[in-house]
């Protein structure tokens, strides 16, 4: 029996599946409005499915961005799937939830941070400078939304 409640694995659980469910809801319904995501994750999880060349060129961590051109978009309930333009090349990803360190909404200021315990971090969040830089190419598809890699230094404060 445990002898206490583990409420940070149950919270990142709960903030995990509202990203499963937001996920969801644009794949029915596409991206509303100005909304438009950063997503960065781990790229040494076990699971995340990315080519060979963006792993090597990320080698911890990637940030993504779902805004005008994506396509593919599957959700399933460990994680999602989705075809990101990079320069003028199509990539599919697999992304799990739990491979998710930071989801961020910039036209509405939402995100979310997951941290683990084993992660060494300094006051500064240098974790993050070493996210993608490279931008995707916009397409005027309505079926299809861009993509591209930046940087979340420019979001802090």
């Amino acid at each position: 029996m445990n002898v206490s409640i583990d409420y940070g694995k149950l919270m990142h659980h709960a903030m995990r599946g509202l990203i499963r469910q937001v996920l969801a809801d644009v794949r029915d319904n596409g991206l509303p409005g100005a909304h438009h995501f950063f997503i960065t994750f781990d790229t040494r999880h076990p699971d995340a499915e990315l080519a060979d060349w963006l792993r090597e060129r990320y080698p911890t961590e990637m940030t993504v961005v779902m805004q005008h051109w994506y396509d593919n978009l599957e959700v399933t309930d460990e994680g999602f799937g989705i075809t990101l333009n990079f320069g003028d090349a199509p990539e599919p990803l697999y992304i799990p939830y739990d491979a998710i360190k930071t989801f961020v909404d910039p036209s509405v200021e939402f995100g979310l941070r997951f941290e683990s315990q084993d992660e060494d971090e300094d006051a500064d969040g240098d974790e993050l400078d070493s996210a993608a830089d490279a931008q995707g190419d916009a397409s005027d598809n309505d079926d299809t939304h861009d993509a591209e890699v930046v940087s979340l230094d420019s979001f802090r404060k």
